[in-house]
């Protein structure tokens, strides 16, 4: 386990990082920014309290360059499994810059990744800029669900409406004689 004390940041999934150093890799030679979601390491099967780095998120709106990157805070998602940032240095060194710094408040781990953004080619942080130690863990992810919703609660709702998706059925609504709904 890495220096974060029980009930903190213990771990990042492989996978997470994998797509984080590939998405570097592919803004090169701009800086790459996204946000770190995290998981209870008990949900995940571990056995001690903390929590698991799991997802990376892209913002909408992000900005970059070849020496910064700027989320637009209006897109940033207020979520309880928020847990820090992950961003780029293209020229590849792996300290925090001042700015970087600056928007270390938020979060409780925060990585840098530099070219060539190889499997080592990365550091994790505290909100103050020491450098920490983050074990890289081969889990299983669980597949979240994007929607909370099935077609077939699609199909259900528009049926109350009047329209019927089902196969070989003709999807009018009813008194509808614009011929839209047809297949």
């Amino acid at each position: 386990m890495g220096l974060f004390r029980s009930g903190e940041v213990v771990g990042i999934a492989e996978a997470a990082l994998e797509f984080a150093l590939e998405a570097a890799e592919d803004a090169h030679p701009d800086e790459y920014m996204g946000l770190l979601r995290g998981e209870d390491a008990r949900k995940l099967g571990y056995d001690w309290a903390g929590t698991v780095l799991t997802d990376v998120l892209v913002i909408p709106g992000t900005e970059s360059n070849p020496v910064s990157a700027t989320v637009d805070s209006n897109m940033i998602p207020n979520d309880m499994r928020a847990a820090g940032s992950i961003h780029s240095h293209p020229n590849g060194v792996l300290r925090p810059s001042d700015a970087d710094l600056q928007t270390f408040g938020r979060g409780k781990v925060h990585i840098i990744m530099g070219a060539p953004y190889e499997k080592t080619d990365w550091q994790a942080f505290d909100r103050e800029g020491n450098p920490v130690d983050l074990d890289v863990l081969d889990i299983e992810l669980p597949e979240d669900e994007f929607f909370d919703f099935t077609q077939e609660d699609i199909d259900e709702e528009l049926l109350e409406e009047g329209v019927d998706r089902r196969e070989d059925a003709v999807d009018r609504r009813p008194d509808d004689d614009s011929g839209w709904g047809e297949r």
